[in-house]
């Protein structure tokens, strides 16, 4: 799965002032990506808002995120959900023409055990016809996939890795060490994509790489030739502005930043809200200090 080293690009789903989807933008953005350099396009995972957008807007998304693309980059696409029947009934009704994989995230809210989650990746791996990239972002599904469990992930057919956002570099390095070579670590954390890297991880999936495809880009392709000197400054410019981007939710600082890039609207879906004037002043500010 060579596929997918480098830097994958977690697109978020741009709204019009009405909070319809602006196509338009989204054809844009995924344009702008594409011609910086990122490596791979991931649509409807959680930036892209999937948790509000609507059955028929995420197969309109997919559609034209596929023509948009027209096979110049590996496509990876969200499905994922706390009810295993559910996420499977869905991946039977996908068409996976143009999909060359599946992310799938970890099981929120049930707090399933380390068991359960084993047994529902197991399920949606034996009925996805794309391999299974598994992610682990307990931020946001109130557990914490084990090291343990990524590495009984490894040994299941059709999963190819696990996108890692636990914060943990520690549990990353359990991961990396206690896994076959061809079982992909990814980082799902825009700051700790480096160091991850420098363990062994082969990239990352990134928020970050919506505004600045390039920067991340040639940052995580450093970072692979072992240019660690050169990631590591590059890296050091984002400090500022990637907390940011989660302060008062993700992605409402992301789409701030597109929107003061002029890409898209700050629209977003409630329960979000657009970001506060504190929020989106800040933002501003920090950007002017990075080089895209």
């Amino acid at each position: 799965m060579h596929t997918f080293y480098g830097t994958g690009t977690a697109l978020i789903t741009p709204f019009k002032k009405d909070h319809s989807v602006d196509y338009d933008a989204f054809k844009n953005l995924i344009e702008f990506n594409i011609s910086s350099g990122v490596d791979y396009l991931v649509v409807n995972g959680t930036t892209a808002e999937s948790a509000t957008t609507t059955k028929e807007e995420k197969a309109k998304l997919l559609e034209v995120a596929l023509d948009v693309n027209k096979g110049r980059l590996p496509f990876m696409y969200g499905i994922g959900g706390n009810d295993t029947a559910e996420v499977l009934q869905r991946i039977g009704a996908a068409n996976f023409k143009g999909i060359d994989s599946l992310l799938s995230v970890c099981p929120y809210y049930n707090k399933p055990s380390q068991a359960g989650v084993v047994e529902h990746y197991r399920a949606i791996a034996a009925k996805t016809p794309v391999p299974v990239l598994a992610y682990n972002v307990p931020g946001r599904t109130g557990i914490n996939m084990s090291a343990n469990t990524s590495i009984r992930l490894s040994e299941i057919p059709n999963i190819f890795g696990v996108k890692e956002a636990s914060g943990d570099i520690v549990q990353a390095l359990e991961i990396i060490k206690n896994t076959p070579d061809n079982f992909l670590v990814i980082s799902g954390d825009d700051l700790l994509a480096v160091p991850t890297i420098a363990i062994g991880a082969v990239g990352a999936i990134s928020v970050l790489s919506n505004p600045y495809p390039g920067k991340f880009s040639e940052m995580i392709k450093a970072a692979l030739q072992s240019r660690f000197q050169q990631a590591t400054e590059t890296l050091m410019t984002f400090t500022e502005i990637n907390p940011l981007m989660y302060e008062e939710g993700n992605p409402v600082g992301v789409k701030s930043l597109l929107e003061h890039l002029g890409i898209c609207t700050n629209e977003v879906r409630l329960p979000l809200v657009k970001a506060s004037d504190n929020l989106k002043n800040r933002i501003a500010e920090a950007h002017k200090k990075i080089k895209a």
